[in-house]
Protein backbone atom coordinates (compact mmCIF):
# COMPACT_ATOMS: atom_id res chain seq x y z
CA UNK A 1 0.00 0.00 0.00
CA UNK A 2 2.96 2.78 0.79
CA UNK A 3 4.08 1.82 -2.60
CA UNK A 4 0.68 2.68 -4.24
CA UNK A 5 0.37 5.38 -2.23
CA UNK A 6 4.18 6.98 -3.30
CA UNK A 7 2.99 5.82 -6.79
CA UNK A 8 0.03 8.36 -6.86
CA UNK A 9 1.60 11.04 -5.33
CA UNK A 10 3.93 10.72 -8.10
CA UNK A 11 1.37 10.77 -10.49
CA UNK A 12 -0.49 13.34 -9.40
CA UNK A 13 2.70 15.75 -9.29
CA UNK A 14 3.62 14.52 -12.90
CA UNK A 15 -0.12 15.66 -14.11
CA UNK A 16 0.13 18.91 -12.42
CA UNK A 17 3.53 19.73 -13.78
CA UNK A 18 2.29 18.70 -17.36
CA UNK A 19 -0.59 20.68 -16.42
CA UNK A 20 1.62 23.60 -15.91
CA UNK A 21 3.54 23.40 -18.84
CA UNK A 22 0.88 22.28 -21.35
CA UNK A 23 -1.97 24.48 -21.04
CA UNK A 24 0.18 27.83 -21.81
CA UNK A 25 1.66 26.34 -24.55
CA UNK A 26 -1.58 25.09 -26.21
CA UNK A 27 -2.98 29.01 -25.95
CA UNK A 28 0.09 29.94 -27.70
CA UNK A 29 -0.19 27.49 -30.09
CA UNK A 30 -3.97 28.09 -30.48
CA UNK A 31 -3.73 31.69 -30.72
CA UNK A 32 -0.76 31.63 -33.29
CA UNK A 33 -2.42 28.73 -36.29
CA UNK A 34 -4.70 29.63 -38.55
CA UNK A 35 -7.93 27.74 -38.77
CA UNK A 36 -7.67 26.18 -41.93
CA UNK A 37 -7.16 22.36 -41.11
CA UNK A 38 -4.88 19.97 -43.05
CA UNK A 39 -7.37 17.15 -44.13
CA UNK A 40 -6.16 13.53 -44.22
CA UNK A 41 -5.63 11.05 -46.78
CA UNK A 42 -6.24 7.90 -47.37
CA UNK A 43 -3.03 5.63 -48.55
CA UNK A 44 -3.43 2.74 -50.24
CA UNK A 45 -1.20 -0.41 -49.98
CA UNK A 46 -1.04 -3.11 -52.76
CA UNK A 47 -0.68 -6.25 -50.02
CA UNK A 48 -0.49 -8.82 -52.48
CA UNK A 49 2.44 -7.56 -54.52
CA UNK A 50 3.83 -6.83 -51.18
CA UNK A 51 3.92 -10.67 -49.97
CA UNK A 52 4.64 -11.57 -54.09
CA UNK A 53 8.11 -9.24 -53.62
CA UNK A 54 8.69 -10.98 -50.49
CA UNK A 55 9.14 -14.54 -51.85
CA UNK A 56 10.62 -13.46 -54.98
CA UNK A 57 13.39 -11.82 -52.60
CA UNK A 58 14.27 -15.13 -51.28
CA UNK A 59 13.74 -17.17 -54.51
CA UNK A 60 16.03 -15.09 -56.01
CA UNK A 61 18.87 -15.19 -53.71
CA UNK A 62 20.95 -18.29 -54.68
CA UNK A 63 20.23 -17.66 -58.69
CA UNK A 64 23.04 -16.50 -60.59
CA UNK A 65 22.52 -13.27 -63.31
CA UNK A 66 21.17 -15.61 -66.38
CA UNK A 67 18.66 -17.35 -63.99
CA UNK A 68 17.72 -13.79 -62.26
CA UNK A 69 17.23 -12.22 -65.33
CA UNK A 70 14.49 -14.96 -66.45
CA UNK A 71 13.16 -15.21 -63.48
CA UNK A 72 12.31 -11.13 -63.34
CA UNK A 73 11.22 -11.27 -67.15
CA UNK A 74 8.87 -13.76 -66.14
CA UNK A 75 7.98 -12.26 -62.79
CA UNK A 76 6.88 -8.88 -65.46
CA UNK A 77 4.91 -10.84 -67.71
CA UNK A 78 3.15 -12.49 -64.90
CA UNK A 79 2.19 -8.99 -63.22
CA UNK A 80 1.01 -7.94 -66.77
CA UNK A 81 -1.30 -11.05 -66.81
CA UNK A 82 -2.62 -10.76 -63.79
CA UNK A 83 -3.67 -7.21 -64.44
CA UNK A 84 -5.86 -8.14 -67.41
CA UNK A 85 -7.23 -11.20 -65.38
CA UNK A 86 -8.53 -8.35 -62.94
CA UNK A 87 -8.94 -10.59 -59.81
CA UNK A 88 -11.03 -9.79 -56.84
CA UNK A 89 -10.17 -7.48 -54.54
CA UNK A 90 -9.76 -8.01 -50.35
CA UNK A 91 -9.47 -4.94 -48.33
CA UNK A 92 -7.54 -4.93 -45.31
CA UNK A 93 -7.91 -2.20 -42.19
CA UNK A 94 -5.78 -1.97 -39.04
CA UNK A 95 -7.62 -0.98 -35.55
CA UNK A 96 -5.37 -0.11 -32.38
CA UNK A 97 -7.49 0.76 -29.53
CA UNK A 98 -7.07 2.49 -26.92
CA UNK A 99 -9.49 3.07 -23.62
CA UNK A 100 -11.26 6.23 -25.94
CA UNK A 101 -11.78 3.85 -28.88
CA UNK A 102 -9.91 7.24 -30.68
CA UNK A 103 -9.14 5.31 -33.86
CA UNK A 104 -13.12 5.06 -34.62
CA UNK A 105 -12.96 8.55 -36.85
CA UNK A 106 -10.27 6.89 -39.00
CA UNK A 107 -12.08 3.68 -39.02
CA UNK A 108 -15.13 5.30 -39.90
CA UNK A 109 -13.70 7.06 -42.97
CA UNK A 110 -12.05 3.92 -44.21
CA UNK A 111 -15.50 1.79 -44.41
CA UNK A 112 -16.88 5.24 -45.81
CA UNK A 113 -13.83 5.21 -48.69
CA UNK A 114 -14.43 0.61 -49.33
CA UNK A 115 -18.85 1.54 -49.34
CA UNK A 116 -17.92 4.80 -51.67
CA UNK A 117 -15.80 3.12 -53.97
CA UNK A 118 -18.62 1.00 -55.66
CA UNK A 119 -15.95 -1.54 -55.86
CA UNK A 120 -16.14 -5.20 -56.57
CA UNK A 121 -15.20 -6.35 -52.66
CA UNK A 122 -14.91 -10.15 -51.93
CA UNK A 123 -14.48 -9.52 -48.08
CA UNK A 124 -12.95 -6.66 -45.80
CA UNK A 125 -10.25 -8.32 -43.23
CA UNK A 126 -9.76 -5.72 -39.88
CA UNK A 127 -7.18 -6.37 -37.61
CA UNK A 128 -7.70 -5.74 -34.43
CA UNK A 129 -5.63 -5.45 -31.02
CA UNK A 130 -7.75 -3.64 -28.62
CA UNK A 131 -8.20 -4.71 -24.41
CA UNK A 132 -11.23 -1.96 -24.22
CA UNK A 133 -12.58 0.90 -22.46
CA UNK A 134 -15.02 3.12 -22.92
CA UNK A 135 -18.34 1.43 -23.43
CA UNK A 136 -20.07 3.81 -25.52
CA UNK A 137 -17.04 4.45 -28.34
CA UNK A 138 -16.33 0.27 -28.52
CA UNK A 139 -20.42 0.70 -29.51
CA UNK A 140 -19.79 3.30 -32.08
CA UNK A 141 -17.03 0.74 -33.71
CA UNK A 142 -19.00 -2.09 -33.52
CA UNK A 143 -21.70 0.15 -35.51
CA UNK A 144 -19.59 1.31 -37.97
CA UNK A 145 -18.22 -2.16 -38.73
CA UNK A 146 -21.57 -3.34 -38.67
CA UNK A 147 -22.47 -1.00 -41.96
CA UNK A 148 -19.96 -3.62 -43.70
CA UNK A 149 -22.04 -6.89 -43.12
CA UNK A 150 -25.25 -4.99 -43.97
CA UNK A 151 -24.20 -4.36 -46.87
CA UNK A 152 -23.59 -7.85 -47.97
CA UNK A 153 -19.55 -7.49 -47.32
CA UNK A 154 -18.31 -10.87 -45.72
CA UNK A 155 -16.46 -8.85 -42.56
CA UNK A 156 -13.68 -11.25 -41.19
CA UNK A 157 -11.71 -10.19 -37.77
CA UNK A 158 -8.24 -11.21 -37.05
CA UNK A 159 -7.10 -10.89 -33.31
CA UNK A 160 -3.15 -11.63 -33.15
CA UNK A 161 -3.24 -10.33 -29.35
CA UNK A 162 -6.32 -9.33 -27.81
CA UNK A 163 -9.39 -8.10 -28.02
CA UNK A 164 -11.15 -8.24 -25.10
CA UNK A 165 -14.28 -6.07 -23.44
CA UNK A 166 -15.32 -3.22 -25.99
CA UNK A 167 -12.56 -4.92 -28.40
CA UNK A 168 -14.44 -7.90 -28.33
CA UNK A 169 -17.59 -6.14 -28.63
CA UNK A 170 -16.72 -4.57 -31.98
CA UNK A 171 -14.99 -7.68 -33.18
CA UNK A 172 -18.29 -9.76 -32.55
CA UNK A 173 -20.07 -7.94 -35.13
CA UNK A 174 -17.96 -10.19 -37.67
CA UNK A 175 -19.04 -12.44 -40.55
CA UNK A 176 -15.70 -14.63 -38.95
CA UNK A 177 -13.25 -14.11 -36.18
CA UNK A 178 -10.20 -16.08 -36.23
CA UNK A 179 -7.64 -15.87 -33.12
CA UNK A 180 -3.56 -16.28 -33.08
CA UNK A 181 -3.48 -19.19 -30.84
CA UNK A 182 -2.60 -17.23 -27.61
CA UNK A 183 -4.45 -14.21 -28.07
CA UNK A 184 -6.80 -13.17 -25.46
CA UNK A 185 -10.80 -13.00 -26.25
CA UNK A 186 -13.74 -12.46 -24.18
CA UNK A 187 -13.96 -10.24 -21.29
CA UNK A 188 -17.59 -9.72 -21.65
CA UNK A 189 -18.41 -7.87 -18.51
CA UNK A 190 -18.08 -3.93 -17.23
CA UNK A 191 -15.85 -2.40 -14.87
CA UNK A 192 -16.14 1.14 -13.09
CA UNK A 193 -13.91 2.81 -10.80
CA UNK A 194 -12.59 6.24 -9.34
CA UNK A 195 -10.59 7.46 -6.20
CA UNK A 196 -12.71 9.08 -4.01
CA UNK A 197 -10.59 12.14 -2.30
CA UNK A 198 -13.44 13.14 0.37
CA UNK A 199 -11.69 12.67 3.72
CA UNK A 200 -8.17 13.86 2.25
CA UNK A 201 -10.16 17.28 1.62
CA UNK A 202 -12.35 17.11 4.78
CA UNK A 203 -9.22 16.26 6.55
CA UNK A 204 -7.34 19.58 5.33
CA UNK A 205 -10.34 21.59 6.20
CA UNK A 206 -11.19 21.64 2.83
CA UNK A 207 -14.77 22.37 1.63
CA UNK A 208 -16.38 21.11 -1.73
CA UNK A 209 -19.80 21.86 -2.93
CA UNK A 210 -21.85 20.38 -6.69
CA UNK A 211 -25.17 20.85 -7.22
CA UNK A 212 -27.24 19.17 -9.42
CA UNK A 213 -31.09 18.86 -10.90
CA UNK A 214 -32.66 15.44 -10.66
CA UNK A 215 -32.16 12.97 -8.22
CA UNK A 216 -29.40 10.43 -10.07
CA UNK A 217 -27.59 13.19 -11.57
CA UNK A 218 -24.68 12.59 -10.22
CA UNK A 219 -24.14 9.06 -8.75
CA UNK A 220 -20.53 8.95 -7.66
CA UNK A 221 -18.38 11.65 -7.41
CA UNK A 222 -14.61 11.66 -6.86
CA UNK A 223 -14.20 14.64 -4.65
CA UNK A 224 -17.95 14.89 -2.87
CA UNK A 225 -19.40 12.54 -0.06
CA UNK A 226 -20.72 9.19 -1.75
CA UNK A 227 -24.10 7.68 -0.66
CA UNK A 228 -25.54 4.42 -0.50
CA UNK A 229 -28.37 5.55 -2.37
CA UNK A 230 -26.15 6.64 -4.99
CA UNK A 231 -23.70 3.67 -4.64
CA UNK A 232 -26.87 1.33 -5.40
CA UNK A 233 -27.81 3.41 -8.76
CA UNK A 234 -23.87 3.67 -9.79
CA UNK A 235 -24.28 -0.37 -9.81
CA UNK A 236 -27.78 -0.71 -11.37
CA UNK A 237 -26.84 0.89 -14.19
CA UNK A 238 -23.02 -1.20 -14.69
CA UNK A 239 -25.68 -4.19 -14.31
CA UNK A 240 -28.06 -2.74 -17.17
CA UNK A 241 -25.19 -2.06 -19.00
CA UNK A 242 -23.42 -5.41 -19.42
CA UNK A 243 -27.06 -6.79 -19.89
CA UNK A 244 -26.87 -4.70 -23.14
CA UNK A 245 -23.60 -5.91 -23.58
CA UNK A 246 -24.06 -9.60 -23.76
CA UNK A 247 -27.57 -9.59 -25.00
CA UNK A 248 -25.08 -7.59 -27.88
CA UNK A 249 -22.86 -10.70 -27.99
CA UNK A 250 -25.78 -12.60 -28.53
CA UNK A 251 -27.02 -11.28 -31.19
CA UNK A 252 -24.77 -11.34 -33.32
CA UNK A 253 -23.18 -14.62 -32.41
CA UNK A 254 -26.28 -16.96 -31.75
CA UNK A 255 -24.22 -20.19 -30.91
CA UNK A 256 -22.61 -18.33 -27.87
CA UNK A 257 -24.06 -18.94 -24.28
CA UNK A 258 -23.36 -15.85 -22.28
CA UNK A 259 -24.29 -17.88 -19.35
CA UNK A 260 -20.64 -19.04 -19.75
CA UNK A 261 -18.71 -16.67 -21.25
CA UNK A 262 -20.05 -13.37 -19.82
CA UNK A 263 -18.57 -13.46 -16.69
CA UNK A 264 -15.75 -10.86 -17.59
CA UNK A 265 -13.44 -14.00 -17.97
CA UNK A 266 -10.81 -13.96 -20.65
CA UNK A 267 -10.43 -16.87 -22.92
CA UNK A 268 -7.79 -17.99 -24.92
CA UNK A 269 -6.85 -21.18 -27.85
CA UNK A 270 -9.06 -23.48 -27.95
CA UNK A 271 -11.34 -23.05 -25.16
CA UNK A 272 -12.17 -19.77 -27.35
CA UNK A 273 -13.63 -21.82 -30.19
CA UNK A 274 -14.78 -24.69 -28.03
CA UNK A 275 -16.89 -21.56 -26.33
CA UNK A 276 -17.86 -20.22 -29.47
CA UNK A 277 -16.30 -16.68 -28.74
CA UNK A 278 -14.18 -17.36 -32.05
CA UNK A 279 -14.27 -19.75 -35.11
CA UNK A 280 -10.71 -20.71 -35.79
CA UNK A 281 -7.22 -20.01 -34.72
CA UNK A 282 -4.74 -18.69 -36.98
CA UNK A 283 -2.55 -15.58 -37.25
CA UNK A 284 -3.41 -12.76 -39.18
CA UNK A 285 -0.55 -12.82 -41.44
CA UNK A 286 -0.69 -16.48 -42.32
CA UNK A 287 -4.88 -15.94 -43.28
CA UNK A 288 -3.86 -12.77 -45.52
CA UNK A 289 -0.90 -14.97 -46.85
CA UNK A 290 -3.01 -17.11 -48.17
CA UNK A 291 -5.91 -14.94 -49.41
CA UNK A 292 -3.59 -13.22 -51.68
CA UNK A 293 -3.10 -16.85 -54.03
CA UNK A 294 -6.11 -15.87 -55.41
CA UNK A 295 -7.54 -12.03 -54.52
CA UNK A 296 -5.79 -8.89 -54.71
CA UNK A 297 -5.27 -7.27 -51.58
CA UNK A 298 -5.09 -3.80 -50.48
CA UNK A 299 -4.52 -2.28 -47.27
CA UNK A 300 -6.16 1.05 -46.63
CA UNK A 301 -5.35 3.33 -44.25
CA UNK A 302 -6.47 6.72 -43.65
CA UNK A 303 -3.83 9.29 -42.65
CA UNK A 304 -4.71 13.11 -40.81
CA UNK A 305 -1.79 15.17 -40.38
CA UNK A 306 -1.76 16.41 -36.68
CA UNK A 307 -1.29 20.30 -35.52
CA UNK A 308 1.48 20.88 -33.54
CA UNK A 309 -0.91 21.20 -30.59
CA UNK A 310 -2.48 17.22 -30.92
CA UNK A 311 0.90 16.35 -31.18
CA UNK A 312 1.72 17.50 -27.98
CA UNK A 313 -1.06 16.23 -26.32
CA UNK A 314 -0.32 13.19 -27.81
CA UNK A 315 2.67 12.82 -26.54
CA UNK A 316 1.78 13.53 -22.70
CA UNK A 317 -0.78 11.37 -23.07
CA UNK A 318 1.22 8.57 -24.19
CA UNK A 319 3.43 9.73 -21.11
CA UNK A 320 0.81 9.06 -18.35
CA UNK A 321 -0.71 6.10 -19.86
CA UNK A 322 3.26 4.95 -20.01
CA UNK A 323 3.32 5.50 -16.38
CA UNK A 324 0.74 3.57 -15.47
CA UNK A 325 1.18 0.58 -17.42
CA UNK A 326 4.90 0.55 -15.70
CA UNK A 327 3.40 0.41 -12.76
CA UNK A 328 0.72 -1.86 -13.90
CA UNK A 329 3.53 -4.43 -14.85
CA UNK A 330 5.08 -3.42 -11.70
CA UNK A 331 2.57 -4.75 -9.53
CA UNK A 332 1.82 -7.84 -11.75
CA UNK A 333 5.72 -8.89 -12.35
CA UNK A 334 4.82 -12.32 -11.59
CA UNK A 335 1.86 -12.85 -13.07
CA UNK A 336 1.45 -14.72 -16.17
CA UNK A 337 4.87 -15.55 -16.87
CA UNK A 338 6.60 -18.84 -18.40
Amino acid sequence: MEILADYLVFLLKVFTIAVAITVPLLLIIGSSKGKTQSKGKLAITNLSEKFEDMGNVVRSSNMNPKELKKFYKDITKNKKKKTDEKEPSIFVLNFNGDIQASEVEKLKYEINAILLSESECKEVVVKVESGGGSAYAYGLCAAELKRLVDNDISLTVCIDKVAASGGYLMSCVATKIIAAPWAIVGSIGVIAQLPNFHRLLKKNLIDFEMHTAGEFKRTLTTLGENTEEGREKFKADLEDLHVIFKDFVKEQRPEVDTAIVATGEVWQGEEAVRVGLVDSLETSDNYLVNLSKDATLFEIEYIEKKNLSERFAFSMQLILEKSVIKFYDLINRDRYTS
